[in-house]
């Protein structure tokens, strides 16, 4: 099994999302927890948190869990719902399997904030190529 430093130095290639601060907290099978803390770049003109921010979060975060074990897997569709802003100055999302198959998977990814005000939910159905 792999260590979660081995697994960061591996996502740490991400460089959009990492350099975004994209941070891999926890990693199970199926399963990953990341956060990013938020400063003045991931704001919008009127000082909410941009919505690309929560969406790169998201999606960051269903590529560790579906690719931390065994890489191959991409996105083939995402939705995004808002649910409410963001109070806190960091973003935590989980990405949770729905169904894993042979080809396709799909996950659903939820987003706080450090406060706990569920700011986002996610989902994704992906294609394994590998």
């Amino acid at each position: 099994m792999k260590s979660i430093e081995e697994i960061r130095e591996f996502f740490a290639r991400d460089k959009y999302a990492t350099d975004a601060g994209a941070y891999i907290e926890e990693v199970d099978d199926c399963y990953a927890k990341c956060s990013m803390k938020l400063d003045e770049r991931h704001k919008n003109a009127v000082g909410g948190v941009m919505g690309g921010v929560h969406f790169t979060l998201a999606d960051f975060t269903f590529a560790v869990a579906t690719n931390w074990q065994k890489v191959g897997s991409v996105s083939l569709n995402s939705t995004i719902t808002y649910l409410s802003p963001v109070k806190g100055d960091e973003l935590i999302a989980e990405a949770f399997c729905v169904k894993e198959g042979r080809n396709t998977n799909c996950y659903r990814i939820d987003i706080h904030d450090n406060l706990m005000n569920y700011v986002a939910t996610v989902n994704i159905t992906g294609y394994r190529k590998a």
